[in-house]
């Protein structure tokens, strides 16, 4: 009997290794390299890039951590006016919204967790990054800072 569920036990973790593995491997296919470049120095970010409404929705939620050179990338189709709101966001975020050039439009640092007050940008903009709160004024990241990125879509 023992043996019949020592069988059955390895033929449950098997797959569910598979599973972990590949759900691994999409999250870093999805990630993409994020240059910032302030006051002639750049950062690079290794970020996660949120495509879908799904993926938009969801966000960082739930996250309890966020690698120092980690973060999330949210392009739109087309630029419009970016409205976020932390709701279930865990970990206070940097949002930087960036104009169509790569231009900074305006950067909310170190947004509060759980917040449902709306983080609005200044104008239009095509894409919002949210980083660790605290890097923008760690690495000394201001509205004249630039940036770019590749999306290989």
């Amino acid at each position: 009997m023992r043996s019949i569920f020592v069988a059955l036990a390895l033929t449950l973790a098997v797959p569910m290794a598979g599973c972990s593995q590949n759900a691994s491997e999409a999250e870093s296919s999805h990630t993409i390299a994020v240059t910032i470049t302030a006051k002639d120095q750049a950062h690079r970010f290794n970020v996660e890039v949120a495509r879908t409404d799904a993926e938009q929705d969801k966000g960082l939620m739930f996250r309890t951590s966020l690698p120092a050179d980690g973060g999330m990338l949210f392009p739109f189709e087309k630029p419009r006016i970016g409205s976020f709101w932390m709701k279930n966001t865990l970990i206070p975020l940097d949002m930087i919204f960036i104009r169509a050039d790569g231009s900074i439009d305006r950067i909310a640092e170190n947004t509060i967790p759980e917040s449902l007050e709306p983080v609005v940008s200044g104008g239009e903009v095509s894409a919002v990054l949210e980083l660790a709160g605290g890097t923008a004024a760690k690495l000394g990241i201001d509205e004249t800072a630039k940036v770019t990125w590749k999306d290989p879509k």
